[in-house]
C-alpha cells in the first residue's frame, strides 16, 4: 500500500473545510493523507527546515521567499481573497477607511504594535501599509502569540495589535476599534485581491503527483461546496469553541473562487505582494519563474 503523505495545515474553519473530503477519503483516487494540526507560525518553520518532514503543508504567501527552492506553489487550495484583510486594532477610535485613515495612522508613529508572526502576510502587509502612512515608521514590533494580542490591546500592554482571521468578527467584544484595514489598504492601492495562506507541496514528489495533489485539492473544495453540511462535523471539532456562526463567516470569507484556482489575478497578488515586500528589504527577492506550476 502506498504510504500516507505527511500534511499539515491549522485547524481553522477555512483549512478543514476544503480538506475534509480529502483527509476522510471521500475524493475518489486521491493521495491518503496523515494529517496534523499546527498554526501557520508552525507550519512555516516547517517549511524552511532544511530536512522537510512534510510532503504538503499550508504555509503563508510571505514564506514562500525561502522555501521555493524545495517546495511548489499549488494553484489551489489556498486562501487569498477580497474584504477579509488583517486589521489593526487600538484601545481608542480613531480615523479609519479613504484618506482619513492615513490621518488616524499616524498617532501610531513610534508606538509598539503586537504581531502574530514576522514570516505572515499579515505583516508584510502592515508593513507596506505603515510605510505609505505612518510618517516616521512604528516604534516597536512585538511578535506574541495570536490569542494574546486582542487582551494586550485591551490591557494597555501595547499600544495597537494586528489581527487576522475570526478577530475580524470578535475584537468589538475586547472593547477595541479598527484603526486601519491592511486588506482595504492593498485592495485600493493594488486593485488586487489579499494573498493570506498558500499550498505548497514538496518538489521531490514530482511534476506528477504535484499534479495529481492539486486536482485532489481541487476536487475537495468542490466537493466542501456541493454539500458544505458534510464537513460540519470536522470543522466544529477543529474550531476551538469558535461560535458556528462565527466558523460559517470565516469560511465564507477564505474560501472562494481563488480557493479552487488561483486565475491570473491569485498570482498577479502574490508575485505583487512579494515584490513590493523584496523592494521594502522584507523578503528575499523572487526569480522570475518561482511560482511556476509544473
Amino acid at each position: 500500500m502506498t504510504p500516507k503523505l505527511k500534511i499539515a495545515y491549522s485547524p481553522c474553519p477555512n483549512d478543514t473545510f476544503v480538506f475534509d473530503a480529502w483527509a476522510h477519503g471521500r475524493v475518489p483516487g486521491a493521495p491518503r493523507l496523515d494529517v496534523t494540526f499546527a498554526d501557520i507560525d508552525l507550519t512555516n518553520g516547517w517549511a524552511e527546515s532544511e530536512d522537510p518532514a512534510y510532503d504538503v503543508l499550508k504555509v503563508s504567501y510571505a514564506v514562500l521567499p525561502w522555501v521555493l527552492d524545495q517546495y511548489a506553489l499549488l494553484p489551489c487550495g489556498g486562501a487569498l481573497g477580497r474584504g477579509c484583510g488583517p486589521l489593526v486594532l487600538t484601545r481608542e477610535p480613531g480615523a479609519r477607511g479613504g484618506t482619513s485613515q492615513a490621518e488616524g495612522s499616524g498617532g501610531l508613529t513610534g508606538k509598539t504594535v503586537a504581531v502574530p508572526s514576522e514570516r505572515s502576510t499579515a505583516y508584510l502587509l502592515f508593513r507596506l501599509w505603515a510605510a505609505d502612512v505612518v510618517p516616521g515608521g512604528v516604534g516597536n514590533v512585538v511578535v506574541m502569540p495570536f490569542h494574546e494580542i486582542m487582551p494586550a490591546v485591551r490591557d494597555g500592554k501595547v499600544d495597537a495589535g494586528l489581527v487576522i482571521h475570526e478577530a475580524r468578527f470578535t475584537y468589538q467584544n475586547y472593547g477595541l476599534h479598527a484603526l486601519a484595514d491592511m486588506g482595504a489598504h492593498w485592495e485600493d492601492t493594488t486593485g488586487l485581491p489579499i494573498p493570506l495562506g498558500a499550498i505548497i507541496a514538496r518538489r521531490s514528489l514530482g511534476p506528477d503527483m504535484l499534479r495529481r495533489l492539486a486536482d485532489t485539492a481541487r476536487a475537495s473544495v468542490r466537493m466542501a461546496w456541493d454539500d458544505p453540511a458534510a464537513s460540519r462535523p470536522y470543522v466544529l471539532e477543529h474550531a476551538q469553541e469558535m461560535d458556528p456562526k462565527v466558523a460559517d463567516q470565516h469560511i465564507g470569507l477564505y474560501v472562494n473562487e481563488f480557493t479552487a484556482d488561483l486565475g491570473e489575478a491569485g498570482y498577479a497578488a502574490v508575485r505583487g505582494l512579494l515584490t513590493r515586500a523584496a523592494a521594502e528589504g522584507l523578503v528575499p527577492p523572487l526569480g522570475p519563474d518561482a511560482l511556476a506550476f509544473p
